[in-house]
């Protein structure tokens, strides 16, 4: 990656330029995402030679679907490559990628967020927010630990919640930080809405029309997505999607990709 780190293709992980620092600095905890309990700091069994997981191929199956739709937003191989120069840097490592993960998030939205038409009059400062993440991730390992990342965060959000309010114009519902697991929304009209941190698990949303959503932060876990239109939401990420259940007839902004998995669902 150079200095600038914008292009969205560098904002996606790249398991072979990294340490498999998700699979050793993150924790684990028994559920229906992880099939075992793992301290942060203690690599996964399943991590094998070259860093590289031993049943990746196989993540779903074996009860590790955490891991199949988590995504370093590009983070790891940020952290292997750049921060360490491409030596392994033990337990400030792992200290290091929650860190630069959060901030390659934020780069993300920014990015998108400056290709948002409707966004434009808060366009200027978004570019400024965007240099000073980007500067930021740009930091030494010891000043990226003591940063004070969630200060950072919160100013930047509330940045991107001005441009979504520009690009939704005052339309669709407001149901920011919404408990909505398991809600029947079938067919629903959502076009326009904001569902800003909704907790959406396991709701059915087939054949819901969510043109034009604000849904940024928003849990699909499970959520049932066949047959919807996601056709210009923003602020949507490809671990939320991942996380989600599709298939060929839902419609996706072109910013992510249709999940393998959606495949075998008719």
């Amino acid at each position: 990656m150079s200095a600038q780190i914008t292009d969205r293709g560098a904002l996606q992980g790249d398991c072979g330029r990294c340490f498999g620092l998700c699979c050793v600095a993150l924790p684990f905890a028994r559920s229906a995402d992880f099939a075992l309990d793992k301290p942060g700091g203690t690599p996964c069994p399943n991590l094998g030679e070259g860093h590289r997981c031993g049943i990746h191929a196989r993540l779903r199956e074996s009860g590790f679907v955490g891991c199949a739709v988590y995504d370093c937003f590009g983070a790891g191989q940020r952290v292997s490559q750049e921060t360490f120069g491409g030596r392994p840097g033990g337990r400030l490592m792992f200290d290091v990628f929650p860190v630069v993960r959060r901030l390659h998030e934020l780069l993300w939205y920014l990015s998108e967020a400056l290709d948002l038409p409707a966004a434009r009059p808060v366009h200027g400062e978004l570019r400024l927010a965007l240099e000073r993440t980007e500067e930021l991730v740009r930091l030494g390992a010891e000043e990226l630990v003591a940063l004070d990342v969630s200060g950072h965060h919160a100013d930047v959000s509330a940045l991107l919640l001005r441009a979504s309010e520009l690009v939704r114009g005052g339309r669709g519902k407001d149901r920011r930080g919404a408990d909505l697991m398991g809600v029947r929304l079938q067919g629903a009209d959502l076009r326009g809405a904001s569902l800003r941190g909704a907790l959406l698990i396991a709701a059915d949303l087939s054949g819901a029309d969510l043109r034009g959503a604000d849904l940024i932060g928003a849990d699909l876990r499970d959520a049932d997505l066949t047959d919807a239109d996601l056709t210009g939401a923003f602020f949507l990420t490809q671990p939320q999607v991942n996380a989600a259940r599709g298939n060929g007839g839902t419609r996706l902004p072109g910013s992510v990709s249709r999940p393998v998995h959606w495949a075998a669902r008719s």
